[in-house]
């Protein structure tokens, strides 16, 4: 029998003093922290664009919409989450290296969900539309931006984002 008087062990974050949410925990789940145990309910949320938009803009300014969004959605992430590359860094990659830019916006936008426990919708893999059939009118490009940015604007959805974008 065990003394119900005995010491628990302690479920607390490495290095933090919130308590790490468990199947007991009172209804905490891991969506409810960010990656450093902090709750994530106060955290900013991002802004939803709309996918139409997105590409109307993307072609009546020539491309440079994109370097925009790039910088935007990753920094909203970074805000809400506290990781990730920022929008500072995405812009600087988006200019010199752009080809990068599918695969670290939508294995950013698979963290959010991942952080939450559940299935990643995109991943950096989901770039690879853009990279092996961007080529042909734009399909492959069209149809990454589609789903990462629907995967995008669900997420600030599901934490409390307005539609109206």
């Amino acid at each position: 029998m065990s003394d119900v008087n005995e010491p628990q062990p302690d479920k607390t974050a490495e290095g933090g003093s919130d308590p790490v949410p468990g199947p007991d925990s009172g209804g905490a789940t891991p969506a409810q922290y960010s990656a450093g145990g902090a709750p994530a309910a106060s955290a900013p949320v991002g802004e939803v664009r709309e996918t139409g938009t997105c590409i109307l803009l993307t072609v009546v300014t020539l491309g440079f919409y994109t370097w925009y969004w790039y910088y935007k959605t990753h920094e909203e992430m970074k805000q809400h989450t506290g990781t990730g590359i920022g929008g500072p860094v995405a812009l600087i990659l988006a200019i010199f290296v752009g080809v990068v830019m599918p695969f670290f916006s939508s294995h950013e936008v698979g963290g959010l969900y991942e952080r939450r426990g559940e299935a990643r919708p995109v991943s950096a893999v989901t770039g690879l539309w853009a990279l092996l059939l961007g080529w042909f009118f734009f399909v492959g490009a069209i149809v990454w931006f589609v789903k990462t940015n629907r995967a995008l604007n669900d997420y600030w959805r599901s934490v409390g984002a307005s539609s109206e974008g």
